[in-house]
This record gives structure tokens, sequence and C-alpha cells, in this order.
């Protein structure tokens, strides 16, 4: 992040006198899946606890995005993350919003003109599950088995470890996706902690992926508020429920992201974890056929989150040439 991006911090009692100033209510722009609005939601409850503000003065507004239009075929073939941003921005740069909640990991790598990623929730579990019909884990399903997921990153990395599955393509949210796999279209799917965790369908997971070895998306588990560059006041109210620890890892994945040019099209995985004042970074490549995964490994101090994580990804590619990105 800028220097511009990290939050304006604010005293309590100053929050609260920002927030009282406001001549309007706040408006939160939001997707409309069910994880969208839980998510709207919180962010909703937390702004009301900490700034003084009736929740009801907190209005969520539902954006459809192109994203959400899209069912019949991967994003990477559509154009790529920003599909489920792109209206909602829109809206953020044309003031009919004040502020937008996103899944950090939906968010394109460079942001539209004006517009800043002001704060972070407390991060979820960055973890993905594995769901099966009948297997418990990913190593116990029979040779040919089918797994449904529209992630390029989950498809590498299930083809890197086990090579004889079928990877299927899989679109719709997540309660889509598990009536899906109870329906039979299916032998297992991959979906994030996080989701099932905040829809309450955490026991709808058979295991959980170690983060080492299925090294999450950029961003996964952590709500990023996303606001407007000038606009001040929501973005000091926005600050009073930062979690500082979320902003420092995900200035870490989001330089690595950044220096790789990640999109859909590119499998790339990146988990940064906070303890202290020290950061530990993991980061891999991969090809979408699971033939080949690079990974890198950084450690080093939180006041220099941004330099690490882009030092990691200088590494890898570096080390994966021209050719990895042309067939990836």
């Amino acid at each position: 992040m800028a220097a511009r991006d990290w939050p304006i911090a604010l005293e309590g009692t100053k929050v609260q006198s920002v927030a009282q100033s406001l001549t309007a209510g706040l408006r939160i722009g939001s997707r409309g899946s069910p994880l969208a609005l839980v998510q709207a939601r919180e962010v909703q409850s937390r702004l009301a606890k900490a700034c003084g503000l009736d929740p009801a003065r907190i209005e969520i507004k539902v954006i459809r995005t192109t994203g959400d239009a899209i069912q019949d075929r991967p994003l990477s073939e559509a154009g790529g993350k920003g599909l489920f941003t792109k209206e909602i921005e829109e809206a953020l740069l044309a003031g009919t919003i004040d502020l937008a909640v996103h899944s950090s990991k939906d968010m394109p790598t460079l942001l539209p003109p004006g517009l800043v990623l002001s704060a972070f929730l407390p991060r979820e579990d960055a973890r993905d599950a594995f769901i099966g019909r009948s297997a418990k884990t990913l190593r116990d399903l029979a040779s040919g088995a089918v797994v449904g997921t529209a992630s390029l990153r989950r498809q590498a990395l299930v083809k890197h470890l086990r090579p004889d599955l079928k990877i299927v393509p899989l679109r719709g949210n997540v309660e889509t996706r598990l009536r899906k796999l109870e329906a039979g279209d299916f032998d297992a799917t991959i979906l994030a902690v996080a989701g099932l965790k905040r829809l309450g369908l955490l026991n709808a997971a058979t295991s959980f992926l170690d983060a080492e070895e299925f090294v999450p998306a950029v961003g996964q588990g952590a709500i990023g508020l996303e606001t407007r560059e000038d606009d001040d006041k929501t973005r000091a109210l926005v600050a009073a429920i930062n979690d500082a620890d979320t902003a420092t890892a995900l200035a870490t994945e989001r330089a690595f992201l950044g220096v790789l040019d990640g999109s859909c099209r590119t499998p790339i995985g990146g988990h940064a974890r906070i303890s202290g004042s020290q950061i530990r970074f993991r980061g891999l490549l991969a090809k979408t056929d699971g033939s080949e995964v690079l990974d890198v490994t950084r450690e080093g101090r939180a006041a220099e989150a941004a330099k690490l994580g882009a030092d990691a990804a200088h590494d890898l590619k570096a080390r994966a040439g021209g050719g990895f990105f042309a067939e990836a």
C-alpha cells in the first residue's frame, strides 16, 4: 500500500464526532450473494458500534456485477477477477455509495484512479476446505474422481497433488456448489473455509487443506473496505474498524500479486502470517495443468510488508522465466 492507502487513525471521540457530523447515512455497496450480504452486515454492525451510529443510518445497497451475471463459463475466459468489482467501483466513483465491501481475493491488483482500500476486518481462517461426497480428504479420492472448481489455482494444485483426478468447471455461490455436489454432479469440491464459516456451513467440510501445501489465494479470508481516496470522512470512519495485522498481511500479499501481474488467468497463491512485528510469507506460481509449481518463502519485519512481498515475487518471476507465464 502507498502511504495514502493506510487508514486515517482517529481517537474514538473524534470518530464519533465525525460520525455525528454526517448529514446523511452511510451507504455500503455490496454484491447480492448470501455470503456478500453476510459480510456487508458485519461491516454495518462493526461501524455502528465503533462510530456510535444507529445501524439504521448505514444502508446496504445491492449491486449486481458482471461476475454475478456470468455463470456459463470460467471468469478466466471472461476478463478476470475485476468482474466482481467493476459495477460496485463505478457506483463508488459516481458517489451513489460511500464505501464498498469486497472479498479481498476478488480485488484486482490495480484499483481505478481515485479509489483506495482503506480498511480490513480481522481475517478469518484463510485455508481451503475439501468437501467430498464419500472421500474425506483429497488423497482419499479414487483415481479418476471428478473435482468441481472454477479456480485455476485450486485446479492447478489439485492436479499437482493428484494428476489422476478430473477437473470440471463449477460456478455459482457457495450454496449452489454444495447442492450440485449433493446431487452427484461431481465427487468433491474445494471452497474457502472463511466463506463456509460466515454462512454457518462449516460442517459441510470433510477436511482442511494445509496452507503451506495448498497455498490460499491472495486476500482469502479478508474482508476489504474500499472508499474514494478524497473522502477523508468515510476513510476516518472505516479506519475505526481496521485490523492492523490483516492490513499488513494484505499489503504483503497484494505487493506479491502486483509484481506477478496476477489475474484469474494465472494460478497464483500467496499467504502472509503476522506474529508481533514479524511476517512469514509463502507464495506460489503454478501451471494450470499442475505439471509445475514454483514456491517461495520469506520472513521479515512487518514494517517492510510490501517490500517483502515484492521481493518474493521478483524471485519467483526470475525463476519462472517468460515461458512459464505463457504456458500457465
